[in-house]
């Protein structure tokens, strides 16, 4: 070959372009079983496309050649950056919730891509074959307009603003899973917060570039953006690499949970029946229900034949505990007696520790010195000395 097509920098794009489409066809070819699977390919497509814009516009040589092949091929990938933000939460919500599905609601996100397929349609995909290549062989980030830039800053702002709403969802998941699970162990989020995060810190690095092409370009402000829009590409491939990685290895997630138990009136006008407290209070002590190393707060509900929404609101509003620390501070009280029952003194702590409901060392530790003070070998040697 008598020119090169690819420098450096292009392989670093066409590497992240690889490892996304390659993680995207695993899913697809191992997984897709559930919903969720699909949202996330739809994800890693609209990265595999960005970085394959990037090349089409900035490439140096492949640039070119992709042009002669087709002028098309300009705008039409940018439109990953518009899909990005509703796909990630989509699949966020996805996970954390149970059956979910998109409805016209979900559709408002998609507003953003429209308008910007009606602006490219009317602006380029209007003009003649012609026109588009004389457009795009006269393209300089440099001497773009204002308008162009100011779009390309929404762009990114938008991406931040969905990986925002992202976090909310994950904040919220949390909160509810102490109100839902005894034992919260095992239900891992880890995978689905180390995606959102790195991608926020992706997607606010390119609002930080963004911002810096206005004020060099526009303010007049000299800012070398080219060496910070290279950074970012070397950066996303890091985190596309970290991200395949710890997705085929660390991606399990619990099975998801209800919509959100919420209230139907406000707490102030609610008021409990003193005789459904004392059932509560009387079934927990008689049938022991916490001792089961895995009980939610549904299943509760329904030995008790009584709604999980209503249960919640008694638990959290009356007791002032989410279901987490309730179930837990009764399993504690049966770990107090159990350890202080000279019978069981050749049981080990951690014997005692199961039978009481829990299947976590570190909660029962956490949970005793909490609300007992000390540990429970301290506490056992007090009451059997």
């Amino acid at each position: 070959m008598e020119k090169t097509i690819f420098n450096f920098h292009d392989i670093i794009l066409l590497t992240t372009i690889y490892q996304c489409l390659l993680f995207a066809f695993l899913i697809f070819a191992v997984k897709h079983d559930r919903k969720s699977d699909f949202f996330l390919i739809g994800f890693l497509l609209t990265q595999a496309a960005i970085p394959f814009h990037v090349l089409i516009n900035y490439g140096e040589e492949f640039r070119f050649i992709a042009l002669e092949f087709s002028p098309n091929l300009y705008k039409i990938f940018e439109t990953a950056y518009w899909l990005e933000g509703p796909l990630l939460l989509w699949y966020t919500r996805s996970l954390v919730y149970k059956n979910y599905s998109l409805n016209r609601y979900n559709l408002i996100y998609l507003i953003p891509l429209v308008i910007y397929l009606i602006y490219i349609t009317t602006t380029f995909y209007s003009l003649s074959d012609a026109s588009k290549v004389d457009f795009l062989y006269s393209h300089d980030t440099a001497k773009a307009s204002f308008l162009h830039h100011i779009i390309g800053f929404a762009r990114e702002s938008l991406r931040v603003a969905f990986i925002i709403l992202c976090l909310i969802e994950i904040k919220r998941c949390r909160q509810q899973i102490r109100n839902r699970y005894s034992s919260i162990e095992k239900i891992d989020l880890g995978w689905l917060n180390f995606l959102v995060i790195s991608f926020l810190f992706i997607s606010s690095w390119a609002v930080f570039v963004s911002l810096t092409i206005i004020l060099s370009v526009h303010a007049n402000i000299s800012i070398n953006f080219a060496n910070l829009g290279l950074f970012g590409n070397y950066v996303t491939l890091g985190l596309v690499t970290a991200l395949v990685y710890f997705g085929i290895r660390f991606s399990s997630i619990f099975e998801g949970m209800e919509e959100s138990l919420g209230t139907t009136e406000p707490q102030a006008q609610q008021k409990t029946d003193p005789s459904v407290i004392k059932s509560i209070e009387d079934y927990m002590q008689t049938k022991k229900p916490f001792l089961a190393n895995i009980l939610t707060l549904e299943q509760l509900a329904t030995q008790m034949s009584m709604p999980p929404r209503t249960l919640s609101n008694i638990i959290n509003r009356h007791f002032e505990r989410n279901f987490f620390e309730f179930i837990n501070e009764y399993r504690i009280q049966e770990a107090k007696h159990q350890l202080a029952d000279p019978e069981n003194k050749n049981k080990t702590i951690i014997d005692i520790m199961d039978q009481s409901g829990f299947n976590s060392k570190a909660t029962f530790n956490t949970f005793f010195k909490k609300l007992v003070g000390s540990t429970p070998s301290q506490y056992r040697a007090k009451k059997l000395s």
